[in-house]
């Protein structure tokens, strides 16, 4: 992927002090433009990334995965089809802050993270990787979350209620019977249709950041 000219790979040690040559910058110096940045975390093969950049095309998209050999298949496919308003970055999520701007993105997705049973600090809807995200999030700015782990979509319910925030859609199975999926909802990742083959359950949930305090982590037990 290093000759991809649309995949960024920080150096690890530098970025750990030191801010991205990009960070405030993406819009100005990358896309050449003033469009809303999406942010998919945790991209796996990029088929958000990719598949929401070709349906809005108006749009800014980009997609981070320290897993590289996973976020080939996605840069390959956008630089192959022309998809220019798609971007990857080889990173780890926890340094989202040294990568982009003080209300630089306007939308984040999570879509199939680990949930860490053991360890709430890892959960990336966790309020210690939340209070990372309102750093580059603009006001009122939208987290969706999509997984087939109802322990993390019922322990993500939790932290909102915990800290004021109230969801503005919260399904336990998206493709129950009767459920209307709308043209973003319907994009399915590699790991989604893996799981609907094994009849998982899909869960998703949509919530703005409203407040400006920092969010508090409630002690809740992994059940």
């Amino acid at each position: 992927m290093k000759i991809f000219s649309n995949v960024f790979e920080p150096d690890g040690q530098k970025i750990r002090t030191e801010n991205f040559d990009l960070n405030g910058k993406w819009g100005k110096a990358y896309f050449k433009n003033n469009n809303p940045i999406t942010l998919e975390l945790g991209c796996g093969k990029g088929e958000y990334t990719v598949g929401l950049a070709e349906k809005y095309p108006e749009r800014n998209f980009i997609g981070i995965d320290i897993k590289g050999s996973r976020m080939w298949k996605g840069a390959k496919y956008a630089l192959e089809n022309g998809i220019v308003n798609a971007v990857f970055i080889r990173s780890r999520i926890e340094f989202v802050e040294k990568l982009f701007g003080k209300d630089e993105i306007d939308e984040i997705w999570m879509t199939f993270p680990d949930p860490f049973p053991k360890k709430a600090a890892n959960r990336l809807s966790s309020s210690f990787f939340i209070n990372r995200y309102k750093k580059i999030l603009k006001r009122d700015g939208t987290i969706h979350l999509k997984t087939d782990c109802r322990q993390l979509h019922d322990y993500t319910l939790k932290v909102l209620k915990e800290n004021g925030l109230i969801p503005e859609v919260a399904s336990k199975d998206l493709y129950a019977p009767g459920q209307q999926l709308d043209e973003i909802l319907s994009l399915k990742t590699f790991y989604e249709m893996k799981f609907l083959e094994e009849n998982k359950s899909i869960t998703y949930l949509r919530f703005k950041m409203k407040q400006t305090d920092k969010l508090s982590e409630p002690y809740i037990p992994w059940d």
